[in-house]
């Protein structure tokens, strides 16, 4: 399978310098990620707003290795959110955060990264709209959902994303069900042990289903991650049993990816949300949507071959 060769890659420098150096990567970069800067982004963020869509903003960069950047990266969020106010989109636009960038495996890293993100979850409130916590490998999530247990005391529209291939995953589910939280699903990213972790995509794509159908029918707001057509057939049938209207759940896909079905969800009447990252440390986001998805790998592949 390519996809765990591909995780590997994203973890080598020596990779990283080769495929930042070739000619072909901006071009193919610049599919999955509009943009380095928050002025970049602003004219993205309304040309997809524009057409009937929202967005979940992402600034890239997981590989923190002191309180400095951490702060940094909080940092990075609060402008985004200042430029978000002038726009006056409130849930329309929200964000996406991975706990990794606000210092959460550096030492004191829970404490370090609740202390970062609050203050950006806060400001998001101030001006509507809010944030999603997303997950990572295995081993941070228990520090994630404390934090967003922690957070929704005072902010309980927090997201926080679950992963369909973890075997813990429908507890979670259950509990953040009842719970009544905003909850993202998707299939999984990182390259988890079979200790853990369902191995094979068709035992995903049953946990998946499994796991929607909880969330369909608990007290939250359930928050479709996936671009595959027949699990977007199957959530749409389990809200019409589970009665929810279509301001009830949403589906959420990559910028850059099955645009036209985004299009054509927002058209039926869906909430329909493009999770858009930028930022200049691109590499990790970009070789794990390689990973994620063979028609990624092979885009990417005919670029090489066609303009090497």
């Amino acid at each position: 399978m390519l996809g765990p060769v591909i995780l590997a890659a994203s973890r080598s420098d020596k990779m990283r310098r080769l495929i930042s150096a070739a000619p072909v990567t901006k071009p193919v970069v610049d599919r999955f990620i509009p943009g380095e800067t928050v002025d970049q982004v602003v004219p993205i963020i309304r040309d997809l707003t524009g057409k009937g869509l929202e967005v979940t903003m992402d600034v890239v960069g997981e590989d923190i290795t002191t309180p400095e950047q951490a702060t940094a990266a909080r940092d990075a969020y609060l402008d985004l959110i200042e430029r978000l106010k002038q726009l006056d989109l409130g849930t329309k636009a929200e964000m996406s955060i991975k706990l990794s960038m606000f210092g959460q495996a550096l030492e004191g890293g829970h404490e370090l990264a609740l202390a970062n993100v609050r203050p950006v979850v806060e400001a998001a409130a101030a001006i509507g709209t809010t944030v999603t916590l997303d997950a990572e490998d295995h081993t941070t999530l228990d520090s994630m959902f404390a934090i967003h247990e922690e957070l929704r005391k005072d902010f309980p529209q927090t997201g926080c994303v679950i992963q369909a291939y973890l075997f813990r995953t429908e507890a979670d589910a259950r509990r953040l069900a009842e719970s009544g939280s905003r909850v993202r699903l998707v299939k999984g990213a990182y390259k988890e042990p079979a200790e853990v972790a369902y191995q094979q995509k068709t035992e995903t794509d049953k946990a998946y289903v499994r796991i929607l159908k909880i969330l369909m029918e608990g007290e939250g707001y359930p928050m479709i991650g996936s671009h595959d057509p027949r699990l977007i057939s199957i959530a749409q049938e389990l809200a019409r049993k589970a009665g929810r209207k279509l301001d009830e759940y949403e589906f959420q896909m990559l910028y850059g990816i099955r645009s036209d079905e985004h299009l054509r969800l927002a058209a039926e009447g869906h909430r329909m949300r493009v999770y858009t990252a930028y930022g200049t440390d691109w590499y990790g986001y970009f070789m794990r949507r390689l990973a994620e998805k063979p028609a990624n790998l092979l885009f990417f592949a005919r670029s090489i071959l066609t303009k090497g």
